[in-house]
C-alpha cells in the first residue's frame, strides 16, 4: 500500500534530491543522492538517476512505495547559465599586465640577504 503526499513549495523547479530531503523521506542530501543514482526513484513513472534533475509543479515522484506530488502556484524560475563576458576577460588580462609592471626594475632597491629572491630565480631553502 502506498502513501500519497503533496509537497507545496513557493517556487520551482527544485532538484530531485532536495525534494526527497524536504519530504523527510531520507535523512540527508547524501543519502538521497545515493538512492537516486542507484535507481530507487521514479519521476513521472520513469526511472530517474540524475540527482539534480529539476522537478516541476505537477511532477510525481515515486520512492519506497510513496508517491510525492509537487505543487506550486507560481511560474517556474529558471536560472540563466553564466558565460564569461569580454569585460571580465579584459580585466583579468589587465591584472596580469599590471603584475608584470610591478616587478622590480634595475633602479629599485633589491634585498641582497641570502634568503632573498634575485634575478627571478627561486630562493634556496636551507634547514639549520
Amino acid at each position: 500500500m502506498s502513501n500519497h503526499y503533496q509537497i507545496e513549495l513557493e517556487q520551482h523547479p527544485i532538484e530531485l534530491y532536495k525534494l526527497l530531503k524536504i519530504a523527510n523521506l531520507v535523512s540527508g542530501g547524501g543519502e538521497a543522492k545515493v538512492l537516486i543514482s542507484n535507481g530507487h526513484v521514479l519521476l513521472n513513472g520513469e526511472l530517474e538517476i540524475q540527482k539534480r534533475k529539476k522537478v516541476y509543479s505537477g511532477d510525481i515522484i515515486e520512492f519506497n512505495n510513496d508517491l510525492i506530488e509537487l505543487i506550486c502556484h507560481s511560474q517556474p524560475i529558471e536560472k540563466t547559465t553564466r558565460t564569461k563576458n569580454k569585460t571580465t576577460e579584459k580585466t583579468l588580462s589587465q591584472k596580469n599586465t599590471s603584475y608584470k609592471k610591478t616587478k622590480a626594475s634595475k633602479h629599485d632597491k633589491i634585498d641582497t640577504t641570502p634568503n632573498s629572491i634575485s634575478n627571478g630565480q627561486r630562493r634556496k631553502i636551507t634547514f639549520e
